[in-house]
Formats: C-alpha cells, sequence, structure tokens
C-alpha cells in the first residue's frame, strides 16, 4: 500500500472538480469553463496526466478542421480508499477507485470488540483485500469510517456510537485507528457518509446542487450536500433528524418494522430471513409502511422549506418492494412542493428511492479521503 500524493493546487482542484461534476471534457472546454488559458490547462492536465489522476481518452472529431478533440476524465487508476461501516454484528467493508468505480464490497459478522481489536482486525482484512484485488503498490487514499451516531468532540476525533460495542462511546476513534493503520482516517455520521455515496454513485453530482439522503436503518438519519460540501453543522449535528423520533416509542426503522411484525406473530428476526418470514404478512406491512410515511412527511417538508434541496432520495437495506411501497406513499402524500412550487412553474419533484440499498454508508466511507483531496473550502 502505498499513501496519497501530497496535497493538489486549488487550480488542480478545481480542474478534477469539474470533470467529475461535468464528466469528459476536452482541454479548450476546461479552460473556458474555468475561464484559463489554454496554456495554464496544457500545463495542470500535463502534471495531473503524469501523477495519474486523470487521462486521455479516445480522440473525438470535430467538425472544424484540425487535430481532433481529446477528452480528459478522472483515472480509475489514480488510487483508491477504503470505507468501514459498521452495525451490530455485521462489518462492511467497500473498496472504491479514484473515479468512484467500486473494486470491493465485502460484508462479514463481527463479534462486539473494543476499537484497538477492531482496528487490529481492520488492518488485517485490508491487507487480505488488498492482495486479492492486486492493490499492492497503488497510491491509497486513507480510510474512512461511517459512525453510527453523532460526534460528541468537534474534531471529528470522538463519537457516541449508538450501538452496543465495548468502549466506543466518546473513545478517540480517529487517532486509535490511525496509530494501527499508519493510513490517515475519516470518520462521518453513517447517514452523511450515505449522502455523499448517492452524491457520487447515484448521478446527484452532476444533477443538482443540493441533495438531501435520508437513511433508515437500525435508526434513522439524514446526510446533506450542498455545493459539493458535506453539511455538518456548527458542531457536526446536522441532519440528526433521529431526534425527532424518540427511541421509545414507534420509528421508521428496520428495527421498528421487524419489531412490528414480531409483535404480529411474524417469526422475522433480522432483514437476512425478512423476505421469507415475512410472507403472509402484508396487511402488517401494510400498516407500518402508512405509519412510517406519514411519520416521514412532516420531515421531509421541513428540509424542504428550510433547504430547497434539487433531490430527496431515501436509502435503506430494507427489501425493495418495502422501500418502494413507501416512496409510493409518501409521492402521494402532501409534500410541500407538489402545489408550492406550481404557482413558480417549477414542476413537480419526486422523493426518490436510492439504488445503493444497504451497502451506501460503507461507499460513502470508502469515498471521503479521495473527496477530501479536492473538497474546496
Amino acid at each position: 500500500m502505498r499513501p496519497g500524493s501530497s496535497a493538489l493546487l486549488d487550480e488542480e482542484k478545481r480542474l478534477l472538480w469539474q470533470l467529475r461534476t461535468n464528466g469528459a471534457q476536452s482541454r479548450s472546454a476546461l479552460a473556458e469553463r474555468l475561464e484559463m488559458s489554454n496554456s495554464a490547462i496544457t500545463r495542470l492536465t500535463k502534471t495531473l496526466i503524469s501523477q495519474g489522476l486523470i487521462e486521455e481518452l479516445a480522440a473525438e472529431a470535430g467538425s472544424a478542421r484540425g487535430r481532433p478533440m481529446v477528452p480528459l476524465r478522472i483515472s480509475p487508476a489514480g488510487g483508491y480508499a477504503v470505507g468501514l461501516a459498521l452495525y451490530a454484528g455485521i462489518l462492511e467493508i467497500a473498496i472504491v477507485d479514484y473515479a468512484g468505480g467500486v473494486i470491493a464490497l465485502t460484508s462479514e459478522l463481527i463479534a462486539p470488540v473494543d476499537p484497538g481489536d477492531f482496528a487490529r482486525h481492520v488492518d488485517r482484512r485490508i491487507q487480505d483485500l488488498t492482495l486479492e484485488h492486486r492493490l499492492i503498490g497503488n497510491r491509497l487514499y486513507g480510510i474512512g469510517l461511517s459512525a453510527p451516531g453523532p460526534a460528541l468532540s468537534r474534531d471529528g476525533n470522538r463519537w457516541h456510537i449508538v450501538r452496543n460495542l465495548p468502549g466506543w462511546k466518546g473513545a478517540p476513534l480517529r487517532d486509535i485507528l490511525e496509530d494501527c493503520l499508519q493510513l490517515p482516517v475519516w470518520i462521518e455520521n453513517d447517514a452523511t457518509a450515505a449522502a455523499l455515496a448517492e452524491y457520487y454513485l447515484g448521478g446527484l453530482i452532476r444533477r443538482c446542487s443540493t441533495a438531501v439522503v435520508i437513511l433508515l436503518g437500525h435508526g434513522v438519519g439524514a446526510g446533506i450536500v450542498h455545493d459539493g460540501r458535506l453539511m455538518r453543522g456548527e458542531t457536526g449535528g446536522a441532519g440528526e433528524i433521529g431526534m425527532f423520533y424518540p427511541g421509545d416509542r414507534p420509528r421508521p426503522t428496520t428495527l421498528d418494522l421487524i419489531a412490528t411484525l414480531q409483535a404480529a406473530g411474524c417469526s422475522v428476526t433480522s432483514l437476512a430471513d425478512f423476505d421469507e418470514a415475512s410472507s403472509g404478512y402484508d396487511k402488517v406491512i401494510d400498516g407500518w409502511l402508512d405509519r412510517a410515511a406519514g411519520q416521514l412527511l412532516q420531515t421531509i417538508n421541513s428540509s424542504i422549506a428550510w433547504l430547497d434541496p434539487g433531490a430527496i432520495r431515501l436509502m435503506s437495506p430494507l427489501p425493495v418492494r418495502i422501500m418502494t411501497g413507501l416512496v409510493r406513499r409518501l409521492n402521494d402524500s402532501a409534500i410541500i412542493w407538489g402545489d408550492h412550487r406550481a404557482e413558480n412553474a417549477l414542476g413537480r419533484y419526486e422523493i426518490e428511492m436510492s439504488n445503493l440499498g444497504g451497502a451506501g454508508a460503507a461507499l460513502g466511507a470508502a469515498l471521503l479521503p479521495i473527496h477530501a483531496s479536492i473538497a474546496r473550502a
């Protein structure tokens, strides 16, 4: 494993961000969009190509005479990053390349361990995956961790981990991981990480400037991306919508749906056996979906009123048929921008379902180091 490259210059970040948000472009198009001279663009692209961060595609024949245009794009070979997501008894590890392509996505059972033992286990697993996918010698930007809980410190080192994990709450997680892995580590709330995955891998980066992703997992949270930046708030608590749904009451979460089915006599124990065990309990599921949609409606309307997002997506490890029913109910409800925006002729925007399923938090965590390498101040 080779650590990531040295920090990029601001003008290099601008060019890379332009390619990420708008796709492959010629040097002349980049010069026009970035309002830079052709000679400056030539110099920048030469440097970035030599670093392996961008690459040339096959030349495109132009309508005018002269040399054909050569599009440039972000290079998948520019490096890779690793993401970790820890749930109740499950560890997900994702590896993405520099262009955002998924190299690996694994899921395994893991016993409750303290942060030190967790770091050592992760170190071994990263070594195994690096060998398996022939990544030795490639640039490794770092490790991202999706934290199931809010931050306890402004520097993002200590977190209120909501799972029953020994020694995790308030521990200096980033310090522990960096000391063991000898790599830079980024930590974000799981919903914020999921939003980053949706922004990059779900196509929102080329569609809108502001997006809200609501994550329905063991808990409920939201991630917000605005103008290419993760919105964290003053203390990192932006998107903590779980406070609207106290844990001692019914909530729109996976655990709540399972508990609702169990109370009705269903033998379901987890999402792993959900489809088979929940067969014949359609009325119970429909009732839960009606209630969950009603609970989420006010939160969604509030996010629309405050943030005016270009997209709102729901992400969850719940089966597609459950999420489809939930999204349909929400879009059939009185969402504020259905009628409110009609006066401005902006049209109606549908609440959407993410296609990333339950993998969003791990994939988003893997994207954290890459995003940080070009994130704008």
